[in-house]
């Protein structure tokens, strides 16, 4: 039997007193990151959050087993941020639906979760109606026309089925339910919140695909309804993506047994805290990156130069050489040689141990 099986479906508790120590420590961590955010300034705060919200899009997705490119992640989410940043490029429709999505949820927490909310992202995931291969039902729950909805791991001939969702019947009762419940969830604890949210979306798994990305999706709007505010400043999919096979585990455990929750409260509590905590990287990249540029505030640089040291303080895939920089920079490589030798001299780039036809550069972070 799973969760959705029980007499008091969907009457979840959890042993709060058990989980009050991770949670206040949670709260006082995730406070004290907004403070740090907010006293950083708007443009760096901006960053961040763009970085973040790069990384949310790229690492949840990459949970699916799907992997997007990260520049067009990043560019698709500065664009319509309205952001200023360099670099940018062309990005396909896969990647604008998962960003539409994600900024929606984020960008317009105060707005009410609905049923045709729901449909709109997930019309937005599969812009061309299909799974991969498959056409799926897009914009509405699934049929089960094809057999019941289940989650199923292995090889071909020996797959396990790891879970089977409610039967699509009850779907509109069990979401118009969850909706509801979501909108007024009652006095609980907002991490808490979230954390159940995730959990109850996934374990009614109402789509033919795109449940997961949702259901996370979900708990950053419960996150950002929390805080107040529409920037992200830590990736809980991106820890997710770390610790994915505990994820699966803790999952399956949870919506095998019974309507206490409280080992997945538990789980998700502290997902989360390493998610706060890894959020110090980005602050110091984002500070870094702008202490770089102080070095050169009053030193002119040609675009070309800009471009290129933009990309490798965002984090640049590789070792970058000549070759590459002349790729880039369409420019020839004798000006690509030019423009490094320059940034050499005036202390933003150094030469790699490797020479000859390995010769690569990287930036230097003071």
């Amino acid at each position: 039997m799973y969760l959705w099986n029980k007499p008091d479906w969907p009457a979840f508790t959890w042993d709060e007193p058990s989980l009050t120590k991770l949670l206040v420590h949670v709260s006082h961590q995730q406070g004290r990151l907004l403070g740090k955010m907010e006293a950083i300034g708007f443009e760096l705060r901006s960053e961040a959050h763009l970085r973040t919200l790069t990384e949310d899009v790229v690492k949840s997705s990459q949970i699916e087993g799907e992997n997007l490119e990260p520049n067009q992640v990043r560019s698709s989410i500065a664009r319509r941020l309205g952001m200023d940043v360099g670099g940018l490029v062309n990005s396909g429709r896969n990647v604008d639906g998962v960003v539409e999505m994600m900024l929606d949820a984020t960008g317009n927490y105060a707005e009410a979760l609905t049923e045709e909310r729901l449909f709109a992202w997930h019309a937005s995931l599969f812009p061309t109606g299909r799974s991969g291969m498959n056409k799926i039902r897009v914009g509405n729950w699934r049929d089960d026309s094809s057999g019941p909805m289940q989650v199923i791991s292995g090889p071909i001939g020996r797959e396990k089925v790891r879970y089977q969702a409610p039967p699509a019947g009850r779907l509109p009762d069990e979401m118009a339910t969850f909706l509801n419940w979501f909108e007024q969830p009652g006095d609980i604890d907002p991490l808490l919140t979230a954390g159940l949210a995730h959990l109850w979306f996934v374990t009614i798994h109402p789509f033919d695909d795109g449940n997961g990305r949702i259901a996370r999706a979900i708990a950053d709007m419960a996150f950002a309804r929390a805080e107040k505010t529409d920037q992200r400043f830590y990736s809980m999919s991106a820890q997710i993506r770390q610790q994915h096979k505990s994820y699966y585990d803790i999952l399956e455990q949870t919506q095998k047994s019974e309507l206490d929750v409280t080992q997945w409260q538990n789980w998700f509590l502290s997902c989360l805290l390493s998610a706060i905590e890894g959020a110090q990287e980005t602050l110091s990249t984002v500070l870094s990156k702008a202490r770089f540029w102080e070095r050169f505030a009053k030193e002119p640089l040609n675009e070309r130069q800009i471009k290129i040291l933009n990309r490798l303080l965002d984090g640049f895939e590789g070792k970058l050489t000549t070759s590459k920089w002349a790729k880039i920079a369409k420019c020839s490589q004798d000006t690509a040689h030019r423009d490094i030798l320059n940034l050499i001299d005036r202390g933003a780039l150094q030469k790699e141990s490797a020479g000859g036809r390995s010769t690569s550069y990287s930036v230097v972070i003071e």
